[in-house]
């Protein structure tokens, strides 16, 4: 018995062809033809070239003329062509009664089903109007004046040291900061690459609580000039009450976000949205009201829309998994700050506060007393100890390490057990389990199919 074994290739993970790639190469296409080579010694100063100028005149005047002369050519064919047949006396052909039957047919042929228009329930309203009802109604509020650049962090030195142990570290700041300019900042203040890049329509952003989870909210708003929507379980609660009212009131916010966009819609503690089980304290707030509407209104969301609905949860284990997936499309894990990350945050904090860094004060030793501590504790702590007093006392009294440890002691930072709930629960969602196969099972599974073929040669 013979056995036969094919060679054959491993395909691995192979990237998807960029859309900006065209443009990148035309740009590097004209520079190489027109100005690679060209001689500019005489041109100091960097005025207009005369000579571009013209042959881009030439260009336009050859097309102008060419449809003038095309023009002229056929009134003379028509000319002609009159001629011949009056000589020939030819009979000129009828056939308008034959058009007309076959443009009846082709009327009837156009009858086809439409697609269903969705109702405007604000016809009769401007959007002026409606604006100021989501303003006084606090669905519309004013995003603060938050730079990403002040989203500070460092990048994790230490990930890929763990990852050849095969421990999966989390996420540094600055590839948070990453992650939210591709997939909200550069889409909602861009048309080009919103039209071009992949379409992401929400996002989640997941972390223990003062990470800074809506100061990147904020960012985003702030960065694309974008206006800020608040359906937020808490804010919505009472408002716009019963069916109708709720279908009016995400009719009214979208209708607005889309004829106003870039817009952001921010659902906080979004995990109350998806609760397995609603608290009795909270039945009265009516949290789970919008988890129905919201994969009917990412449907209706078109590719055209610069909307981004952004969820911030700090226990997203308590929401159902499957309702939760099925609506934000990525998940942003925003982690504790790490050693290189909390040494940058306490020496910028105590900086943009007023106060001077000194030799006196050990930055690094602050970093690492503070492990597990977030942002919200490090500005927290700054803010309670560089009072005016102690500002106006730095030059004869220069800070030292122990202050700021002091007023910290008495916090409850974030823990490991902690971090490692958020790992694990990324771990079961949908994108999780497709990075993990990536990472590790994405070889394993390669090999199971090698040895199915084998098995299907051999027989």
């Amino acid at each position: 018995m013979l056995f036969c074994f094919a060679q054959e290739e491993d395909a691995g993970w192979k990237m998807s062809p960029s859309l900006f790639l065209h443009g990148m190469e035309e740009g590097n296409n004209l520079y190489k033809d027109i100005w690679k080579n060209k001689d500019e010694s005489w041109n100091f100063p960097q005025d207009y070239d005369p000579e571009l100028i013209k042959e881009e005149k030439r260009k336009e005047l050859e097309s102008e003329i060419r449809v003038q002369v095309d023009e002229l050519m056929r009134q003379e064919l028509k000319n002609l062509k009159l001629a011949v047949d009056r000589e020939k006396e030819l009979p000129v052909k009828g056939g308008k009664k034959r058009g007309g039957k076959k443009r009846k047919k082709g009327k009837k042929g156009k009858k086809g089903k439409r697609g269903k228009k969705v109702k405007d329930l604000t016809a009769n309203r401007s959007i002026e109007s409606l604006y100021k009802e989501l303003v006084e109604e606090g669905l519309l509020i004013q995003a603060l004046k938050v730079n990403l650049s002040d989203y500070i962090g460092e990048y994790s030195y230490l990930g890929t040291t763990l990852r050849q142990v095969s421990i999966e570290p989390m996420p540094s700041l600055l590839d948070v900061r990453q992650l939210i300019t591709l997939y909200g900042i550069l889409p909602l203040g861009s048309p080009t690459v919103h039209e071009k890049a992949p379409l992401v329509k929400s996002l989640l952003l997941a972390g223990p609580s003062g990470v800074g989870k809506k100061m990147l909210v904020h960012a985003i708003c702030t960065e694309t000039g974008a206006n800020l929507f608040n359906l937020s379980a808490s804010n919505i609660a009472g408002k716009y009450p019963g069916r109708s009212g709720l279908q009016m009131m995400l009719h009214v916010v979208f209708k607005v976000a889309r004829q106003l966009q870039p817009s952001v819609v921010w659902i906080g503690e979004t995990e109350k949205t998806f609760y397995k089980k609603v608290p009795s304290n909270e039945k009265k707030m009516e949290p789970k009201r919008l988890k129905k509407q919201l994969p009917r209104i990412l449907k209706l969301l078109k590719p055209d829309d610069r909307v981004l609905i952004v969820g911030t949860t700090q226990r997203p284990f308590d929401a159902e998994l499957q309702s939760f997936c099925k609506v934000y499309q990525k998940i942003i894990l925003v982690p504790r700050p790490d050693y290189a990350s909390r040494y940058v945050l306490w020496k910028q904090i105590i900086q943009r506060n007023g106060g001077v860094v000194t030799n006196a004060l050990n930055i690094s030793c602050l970093a690492k007393v503070t492990d597990g501590f977030t942002q919200g504790h490090i500005v927290q702590v700054v803010r309670g100890v560089l009072t005016d007093r102690r500002i106006r006392q730095q030059i004869h009294k220069p800070l030292r390490a122990v202050e700021f440890i002091s007023a910290i002691a008495s916090m409850d930072p974030v823990y490991q057990e902690e971090e490692d709930s958020f790992k694990d629960w990324y771990a079961k969602t949908p994108l999780g389990r497709k990075r993990a196969l990536a990472l590790t099972g994405g070889e394993a599974e390669k090999e199971k199919d090698k040895g199915k073929k084998k098995e299907k040669k051999k027989k």
